[in-house]
Formats: C-alpha cells, sequence, structure tokens
C-alpha cells in the first residue's frame, strides 16, 4: 500500500513541476518578448570567460576613460 502511495505522489509531484517550470520559462519568455527579444544591441563574439570581444580591442569606448585609466598608471608607477 505505501508503494501505492509513493508512486501517486511521485507522479503528482512530477507533474506539478514540470507545470511550474514550463510556466517559469513561458513568463521569461513573454518579458524577453515585451523588452525587444532578441533585437538588442549587436554584441561580438565572446571568449571563453563570457566576456565580450571587438574588433576595437585595446581601444576603450571613451577619451575620458583613455585619460582616466593613464592617470592610474602614473600613480601606480610612482609607488
Amino acid at each position: 500500500m505505501n508503494q501505492i502511495i509513493n508512486m501517486f505522489l511521485r507522479l503528482v509531484m512530477r507533474k506539478a513541476m514540470s507545470k511550474g517550470i514550463d510556466a517559469g520559462f513561458k513568463g521569461a519568455a513573454g518579458m524577453a518578448r515585451k523588452r525587444g527579444g532578441r533585437g538588442g544591441q549587436p554584441q561580438g563574439e565572446i571568449d571563453d570567460y563570457g566576456n565580450p570581444t571587438d574588433q576595437n580591442r585595446g581601444q576603450s569606448a571613451t577619451p575620458e576613460r583613455d585619460r582616466i585609466r593613464a592617470e592610474r598608471r602614473a600613480k601606480r608607477d610612482q609607488r
């Protein structure tokens, strides 16, 4: 009798889990659709560690960032 109850509980729990997981995936897909989905910003290749790589490798996005980096390097070299 105990085996039958266990089988029934496993069946019910499996169905409940799959419904919850399916609902979560559908909700996430719906949110992605609302945000624009796959039509977002184009992204270059991604390296082995998950970091985006560009053809402009070595060049920063702004001259301000270059200036800040140069100041930090100068401070570090003075130590």
